[in-house]
């Protein structure tokens, strides 16, 4: 239960203003169809963070306990200070109308975003800290992700103008810092 609720929380906190979030926002600006929308980035999380938990699960296995310890206190740490630089989303990432559909955009534009993504990256990491507990780490990144952008989705701007996005930035770096140390001291 602790990978759950910990992959659930480290993503939804590090999602707060990420670039893939301000994504959900366009889509749902454009198309204005949240359930198709929803759905795509359901889908396109589900399979992306499923690949990184992957390589997280390998990298444990090739590296070793010991130098794994190391890397993955670095990494948080690195996480952490990722965290501080804002995300933007420039007018060329932006999705056009494609004969996807909604759906179908939504998947492809939403997975290629994620791709080398601070949430993809830090599902990595917590698939190799919780080597044991695989399904976990997936499913509660995942949820992270969805209880980030669903609500974007749906209540768009409105939610963006009222969360303090350098706050929640900073309660994220605070988490990936702490994870960092304890990965490192051996707590």
């Amino acid at each position: 239960m602790e990978a759950f609720l910990v992959a659930t929380g480290v993503v939804a906190l590090a999602e707060m203003g990420d670039k893939t979030q301000l994504l959900a926002l366009l889509l749902a600006a454009r198309f204005r169809k949240p359930w198709p929308i929803v759905l795509g980035i359901f889908a396109a999380t589900i399979v992306n963070h499923a690949l990184a938990g992957a390589v997280g699960n390998y990298i444990t296995r090739w590296l070793g306990p010991e130098v794994l310890r190391w890397i993955l206190g670095g990494s948080f740490i690195a996480m952490a200070v990722w965290m501080l630089i804002p995300d933007k989303l420039d007018d060329d990432d932006a999705p056009a109308a494609s004969h996807f559909g909604v759906f179908g955009t939504t998947l492809i534009a939403f997975f290629l975003a994620e791709m080398g993504d601070k949430t993809q990256i830090a599902t990595v990491m917590l698939a190799a800290r919780f080597t044991q507990d695989y399904f976990w780490v997936v499913t509660g990144t995942t949820l992270g992700m969805m209880l980030a952008n669903a609500p974007v989705v749906w209540l768009g701007e409105k939610i963006v103008r009222r969360v303090p996005i350098k706050l929640v930035h900073g309660i994220s770096a605070a988490i990936f810092l702490v994870l960092g140390i304890v990965m490192i001291v051996g707590w």
